[in-house]
Parts: structure tokens; sequence; C-alpha cells
């Protein structure tokens, strides 16, 4: 039987606020996005903050209404990425099979360093003594024989604290709990399981298989799997590689975008932005999409396979507004616009002289800006065309939804 840790550091954009700066560790406090974006919700809360009822998601102006006196602070990536590269850092010191989900999540597989380190409770306890003393924020950790229990667990007693779920635990802990509750079970998905009268974990994993096959197929399956503790997902390997399988980017605008030009603008942008993510890890595209949403929430995904792969982002602003004005009623303003590049490689085919002298032609240019960049910033090159709308619209250079 395997033995999976999921660590899961409590509050963490706020806790590493605080480790910065101490005297907001005891008052009412929230990292969130600017009141006059639409980016105005929280990201994260301390524990002073969750006794007045604050929860992540919920706007800025709903929770000051709970706290008039909590304090709200931007959010800085840069230093999370950092403290969270530190944290796994101790991870690492465990075992090799340490697989990140997000910032301040990560899976851990200690199956096999039990005579080097003791069992998966003492491993947790002493990860979460470590990170704390070591780093200054707080770990919680669910002790699992699956990836899906072991993150349960993670989120059954916070902060700080360790959550066996053996087999013998199942029923008492895991079967309760709301199937909202595990691993990748949306809210839609909740809701057309509610039609049949599954609500928790329990109801779905006492449901005859075949009745979920024929209804909810494999991703009904997938979670069944889950909830009967049949999850045979393993924990990837740091030495594992990666595969990038698209790359893309997007941004909600903090009022709508109501002319073909504006929407142009912003693909420009978009477009640079992901075409120089692209070079960056030597790939092309032979697919681009579009995801547009309206002031009502409505959104759209359009794709098209191109006729030559390309990480040129005028090439990818071409497609994306045909993509735009072949599928979206220019008249209904547009609340987030994104970009997207797939079936990605690293080669490309010309099927003209002229085509391969157009190539030629951006390469040398692009390679041109990305140099520039390299050495000056990303702001030292902007497009014409996008940066009357990058300077009133947009927060940085690397803006995403």
């Amino acid at each position: 039987m395997r033995t999976i840790l999921h660590c899961d550091c409590n509050g963490f954009f706020a806790s590493v606020e605080a480790l910065d700066n101490p005297e907001l560790k005891n008052i009412p406090m929230a990292v969130g996005g600017s009141v006059e974006s639409r980016k105005g919700i929280i990201l994260a809360k301390n524990e002073p903050a969750k006794k007045y009822g604050i929860v992540t998601a919920e706007t800025i102006w709903s929770a000051k209404k709970k706290c008039p006196n909590l304090i709200v602070v931007p959010p800085r990536h840069d230093r999370y990425s950092e403290i969270s590269c530190k944290v796994n850092e101790i991870y690492k010191e465990y075992t090799e099979f340490v697989e990140p989900f997000g910032i301040d999540e990560s899976w851990l597989d200690v199956t096999d360093v039990y005579a080097l380190f003791g069992d998966g409770k003492k491993i947790a306890d002493e990860i979460r003594k470590r990170v704390s003393e070591e780093i200054g924020v707080t770990v919680s950790v669910g002790v699992s024989f699956t990836k899906s229990f072991a993150k349960l667990g993670s989120d059954y007693k916070k902060p700080d604290a360790t959550t066996v779920i053996m087999p013998e635990d199942v029923e008492k802990i895991v079967y309760p709990q709301s199937l909202g509750n595990l691993l990748f079970a949306g809210g839609k998905t909740c809701a057309e399981f509610a039609k049949y009268g599954i609500n928790t974990i329990g109801d779905l994993a006492r449901t005859d298989k075949s009745f979920i096959t024929d209804v909810f197929g494999k991703n009904g399956i997938m979670l069944y799997n889950y909830a009967t503790g049949n999850d045979t997902d393993a924990v990837r390997s740091i030495y594992d590689s990666e595969e990038v399988k698209s790359v893309g980017n997007s941004y909600t605008f903090p009022f709508d975008l109501r002319t073909e030009e504006e929407i142009r603008h912003a693909l420009v942008w978009l477009g640079d932005v992901v075409s120089t993510r692209m070079r960056k890890i030597g790939q092309k595209c032979s697919v681009v999409s579009v995801v547009i949403r309206d002031e009502n929430f409505k959104t759209i995904t359009r794709q098209m396979t191109i006729p030559h792969p390309t990480n040129h982002g005028g090439d990818l602003t071409k497609y994306a507004m045909e993509l735009v004005k072949k599928n979206w009623n220019l008249s209904v303003g547009v609340r987030m616009i994104g970009i997207s590049g797939s079936n990605l490689t690293e080669g490309s085919e010309q099927t003209s002289l002229f085509e391969a002298a157009d190539e030629k032609k951006n390469e040398k240019l692009d390679a041109a800006i990305d140099a520039v960049r390299a050495k000056f910033g990303q702001k030292a090159i902007k497009f014409a065309s996008s940066d009357a709308y990058h300077t009133k619209y947009a927060e940085n250079d690397e803006a995403g939804d």
C-alpha cells in the first residue's frame, strides 16, 4: 500500500505577507486584487479575518462589510513563488516524488523512505515543524494511500495539522463529506450527481459502477475511483519532464471592450505575450484558440488549425481576430478575452518560397525584439497598436486571468 502526503500551506499568500510584515499577523488581513478593477476579490485571508466569516473569492466590498477594519494588501506573486520554492526544497529532502499542485500545495510519495524517516504521520509532522521553523509559514498535511484521499486529509483540519486517512478511516472521515470536496468534482458535476441523489462522497462510493459509467462516462468513473479509494494516479518524480501542451494568456478588463479596434488592440498585446512565451521554450503552434467572456459571464471558446506552425505574435493576432469576427457579435461587450496556441512543435513547414521568406523575416524580427527585452526588460519594446491599450487597461506585461 502506498503512503502519500498532500501538503497544503495555510492561507499561503496572507502567511507570506505576515512573514514579511509581522504586524499583519494578528489583525484581520487579506490579500486581494484592486477594487477599481474587476479583480477586486479576496485571494487569501489570515485567521483573524476568517473569524469575521471572510472567505476566499468573495469581493473586497463584501469582505469589508463584514469587517470594516480589514487590511487588504495587493498580491506579490514573485515573492509567493520564492517562498513556494523554498517549501518544496524541504519536501525534496524526503523524497524525489514531489508533485506541486499549484503554488501552495504538493503531493509527496514517501512509500519507500520509511526506513530513513519513519511512517507517513511522523514524516508529515516533521515537515510541518521544519516548514514552520525554517520558513515561517504553516502547513496542513493529509496522509493516505491515494492522492485524492491525501488531499481530503489536508483540508480536514486547518491550520497546521496532520490528518491520517487509512482504509479503516474512510467510512468515518471520507464518506460523510460533501461530494464537492472530492478532487476535480466541480459545481456543475455535483449538480448533475445531485439529480440522482448523490450528494456525498459516500453516496458516490456506494452507487453501482455500471450506472456511473452509463450516465456520467469517463469523468464519472474517475470520480468514482477517487471516492472508492481506487485512485491509482502516481505522484510524479521531480526528474520527470512535464510536456507543455499549450501556451496561452487571458485578461479580464476593468470595463467592457465595445469596438473592433479595442478588441484588436487587446489581441495584439496578448498575441505578443503568448508568442514570446512560445519562443522561450522553443515551440510553435499549429492550432490557435480564443476564449471570450461577456458582461453576463457567457463564455465561448473557438479554435482553428492554421496553415503552418508559428510563434510570431502577428500571426497569432491575425488568426485570433478571424475567430472573433467569425464567432462573436461585435456589438456585445467583451469582459475577458484570451489567446492560446496548442499542438506544439519545434519545426515548421512552408508551402512556398514566399512563405519561407516571410517566416524568416518574422523570425529575425522576433529574435531582435527578444534580445532587446532580455537586456532591457519586457517593456523596452511595445507594439504601437497595443501600447495605448496597454497603458490604459493592463496592470503589467504578464497579466493573466
